[in-house]
């Protein structure tokens, strides 16, 4: 999935000319931080909320300084390219561009999500398996022929990594919600399983986080 099956245009970008009331009430209205900033459709920044408020609400937003390095993405930039710029520099949503830098619409953080939900197979029926190992023993290949061999599959999985250490957390979305032959199977080939989860639990903690991260983007 890219960013241009993603894109929205309900997101109406701001000119030049607005003022930083104008942009204020916008945020409000969509219940967004930020807002792209365009010219005859060239993309000229990301404002933020915080912008705003540093300068004179009553001046036109062309006037202000931007705190931002003027994130975007391209429309051909695939989903996680999308989250892991959107997640680093903390965006309510990322403006999307073409080969000319032309605006093209905006990703808010809450389809992003919504989407790559589904793209991850949360809502599919299944378990979640969080394994603890060190980076050299990781091997997507082995642990697949493990979960076969007890006749499930995997529907998807996710690499964690931690600063400063050597270990990883894989988590494994399985087909299926009876895995206590597969914990027995990973226990005896020296797996760590660090948390597992039926998928009902896991949606219920991810919805809790999610519900979290909006709450927090919207202060």
């Amino acid at each position: 999935m890219t960013a241009e099956q993603l894109v929205s245009q309900s997101i109406i970008p701001l000119q030049t000319s607005d003022t930083g009331e104008v942009a204020l009430e916008m945020m409000a209205e969509l219940g967004v931080r930020h807002l792209p900033i365009v010219n005859n459709m060239q993309l000229l920044g990301l404002i933020s909320e915080e912008d705003v408020l540093n300068f004179d609400v009553t001046e036109a937003v062309g006037s202000y300084g931007l705190s931002l390095p003027k994130p975007y993405v391209k429309k051909a930039d695939h989903i996680l390219e999308v989250m892991r710029l959107q997640m680093e520099l903390e965006l309510s949503l990322i403006p999307v561009v073409d080969e000319d830098h032309n605006y093209l619409g905006s990703i808010s953080i809450d389809r992003l999500l919504a989407q790559f939900s589904r793209l991850a197979a949360i809502s599919e029926p299944g378990s979640i398996l969080v394994l603890d190992l060190n980076k050299r023993d990781y091997s997507l290949a082995e642990i697949a022929r493990i979960v076969e061999s007890e006749n499930m599959a995997i529907l998807t999985s996710f690499v964690t990594t931690y600063p400063d250490s050597s270990r990883i957390d894989v988590t494994l979305k399985l087909n299926s919600q009876n895995t206590l032959s597969l914990l027995a199977t990973f226990e005896r080939f020296k797996y760590e399983v660090k948390a597992s989860y039926l998928e009902t639990d896991f949606v219920d903690s991810m919805k809790e986080r999610y519900d979290a991260l909006i709450s927090y983007l919207n202060i």
